[in-house]
């Protein structure tokens, strides 16, 4: 039986709602995030040094206790092959969140390659942190300020040069913004790869309509669910980088 999309759209609010009001009491009762209350659930079940230990916790909490949209481990192994077949050496994250993310693209790289982390939330960014520490990648370098500040400096505070890989997992509506920004710095060289998640679902239109009309990618989007949940569709972007004609 095929599902109405309205009637999987209208389910997804209502359980937005009841999960929002859940979160509203559990903040108020617990006097912490939802952030906070999941790493103080992966600091006390996970093992220390290892980073597949500290993702499946989180996979556990967010999908039987408590929602928090990380890429999750389904779409999070499409991400993982990505990285293992392009083994980059220099990596930008947008939108570290929790540091779930960060984790699973540090754990793919290959020695010597570094991984540039952007959060503009800063209660975030000090979990990302610890969480980040807590799996051995203190190497990594985690930016806290929005990514339409840091994405000009890249190259004269943080030395960059080019960027072999992008993952966007921020706000959707600076997909399309932060991808011309990129496109404009000059790091982007041919063979670059972004992946960016959630662009059916809530969905990133003028980002795939920038990818369209631009002509500068081979592209395509991996069907996918959305994270954590069953029966909302979703995708994540692969686009390659050609290059101006």
């Amino acid at each position: 039986m095929l599902l109405n999309p309205l009637c999987v759209c209208c389910c997804f609010l209502k359980k937005q709602v009841s999960s929002f009001l859940h979160q509203y009491l559990c903040d108020l009762v617990s006097g912490l995030s939802r952030e906070q209350r999941a790493y103080q659930y992966v600091l006390t079940h996970a093992i220390p040094g290892d980073p597949d230990s500290i993702l499946d916790a989180f996979d556990i909490w967010c999908s039987k206790i408590e929602f928090i949209s990380n890429i999750g481990p389904k779409k999070g192994k499409i991400l993982d092959r990505l990285l293992l077949e392009h083994s980059p050496l220099t990596v930008l994250e947008l939108g570290a969140h929790c540091g779930y993310s960060t984790v699973r693209i540090a754990r793919a790289l290959p020695l010597g390659a570094r991984l540039y982390s952007i959060e503009m939330d800063q209660n975030n960014a000090a979990i990302a942190e610890k969480i980040i520490r807590l799996a051995g990648f203190d190497d990594n370098t985690l930016i806290v300020n929005p990514s339409d500040e840091v994405i000009p400096k890249l190259h004269s505070e943080y030395g960059l040069e080019r960027l072999d890989f992008v993952f966007m997992d921020h706000w959707k509506k600076c997909y399309a913004p932060d991808l011309q920004m990129l496109e404009g710095s000059g790091m982007l060289c041919k063979g670059s790869m972004i992946v960016a998640d959630n662009v059916l679902f809530p969905g990133a239109p003028r980002f795939l309509r920038h990818v369209r009309k631009s002509g500068l990618y081979d592209w395509k989007v991996h069907r996918a669910t959305l994270e954590y949940s069953k029966g909302i569709r979703d995708g994540m972007a692969e686009l390659v980088y050609k290059g101006h004609n």
